[in-house]
């Protein structure tokens, strides 16, 4: 069974040899630190390191136990029930159930292969100014777009217009396989991006370490609600993760990962061009997915539903999708499957497309 469901890392991905030297290394120095209550912040000294990676002050620095935690932060601190948020769409499916658990309302703006289709993202602001927009500027999840730096200089005019603030989502950023890296939308505006990411795609997701880079007005507040959250996110872990950076590992674990990756996302998209003929796909530049969309005349539903039959493991399309549709959109990562299981695998669905035309 080849699976096309979710984005894990590959196994030979993980640096476990480098990982467990430098949990040795850090719990024999740092212990009675690590394994004692700490500031609801995170680990200071880990703070400081992306701090200095990103131009900040630490204060603007607070850590997680993953990305994903600070969109409940953001949905307890920044809105309340019946209020709008605006997300691509379509989006991340987590975020958008972790958003709409608060009670807000979700609204998908349409995405082109370079971003929201800003026409739209105009009409949607005349009927109804969100909170925020969440999005994912690299390699989107689940579609595996790049927002273009022309989009990005609109939506941040528009944020500065209209007075709402984005939640820039950037898990996938440093996995960068061709072209050249665009300046991210807090860079382009930071007094209203939250900027979050992670050390989950570039290192191990199962040490959970998140982090945000908050605007200073919001700052204060986010510090006091993780204080009175969790006392303080994991700290070992994070003490790890700092040890790994300190000694210069992250960037050469980065490139290691780019040439990983960067084949199977080739194979992939040599697979579609060879199985999937007239078929619409994204071509990515990088992260971990590709996305298609399918004919009209494919039962996408049944598609999804059935595919075990053909030796093949989809995610339902309309999860990502916050206003409905998505039955003929398909998500599919690369990053965990070998070259020989993509190939295997698009054939397979390409089989599978066949048998569920109409």
């Amino acid at each position: 069974m080849i699976l096309f469901t979710r984005g894990n890392p590959a196994e030979e991905a993980l640096p476990i040899g480098d990982i467990i030297d430098c949990a040795n290394a850090v719990f024999r120095r740092e212990g009675k630190i690590l394994f004692q209550y700490g500031h609801y912040s995170g680990y200071a000294p880990l703070r400081e390191w992306i701090a200095q990676r990103f131009g900040v002050l630490p204060e603007r620095v607070l850590m997680g136990n993953s990305s994903m935690e600070f969109l409940s932060f953001v949905a307890a601190l920044m809105m309340k029930p019946g209020d709008t948020v605006f997300v691509e769409s379509p989006s991340y499916d987590r975020a958008i159930t972790a958003m709409r658990r608060s009670g807000v309302r979700v609204v998908g703006i349409p995405l082109e292969r370079d971003g929201v289709n800003v026409d739209l993202f105009k009409k949607a602001l005349q009927r109804s100014v969100p909170k925020i927009f969440y999005l994912i500027p690299d390699f989107q999840n689940p579609s595996g777009v790049t927002t273009s730096l022309e989009k990005r200089k609109e939506i941040v005019r528009l944020a500065q217009d209209y007075g709402f603030y984005i939640v820039e989502d950037s898990p996938y950023r440093y996995l960068r396989y061709r072209g050249t890296a665009l300046p991210t939308i807090r860079e382009l505006m930071p007094d209203r991006v939250l900027h979050i990411s992670s050390f989950s795609k570039i290192l191990s997701p199962g040490m959970r370490v998140g982090f945000v880079l908050l605007p200073a007005d919001l700052a204060p507040q986010f510090h006091k609600w993780s204080e009175d959250t969790y006392i303080h996110p994991v700290l070992p872990t994070e003490g790890i993760v700092n040890e790994y950076c300190r000694r210069g590992l992250l960037d050469q674990n980065i490139e290691r990962l780019k040439a990983l990756y960067r084949p199977r996302m080739e194979e992939m998209l040599s697979a579609l061009a060879q199985y999937l003929r007239g078929v619409q796909y994204i071509e990515p530049d990088g992260g971990y997915f590709i996305s298609i969309h399918l004919p009209g005349e494919v039962d996408g539903h049944s598609l999804w539903k059935h595919c075990r039959d053909f030796g093949i493991v989809l995610t339902d399309g309309r999860g990502f999708f916050p206003d409905g549709g998505g039955e003929h959109f398909l998500r599919l990562p690369f990053s965990a499957l070998t070259p020989e299981e993509i190939e295997e695998g698009i054939r397979r669905l390409a089989k599978a497309i066949d048998h569920y035309r109409r």
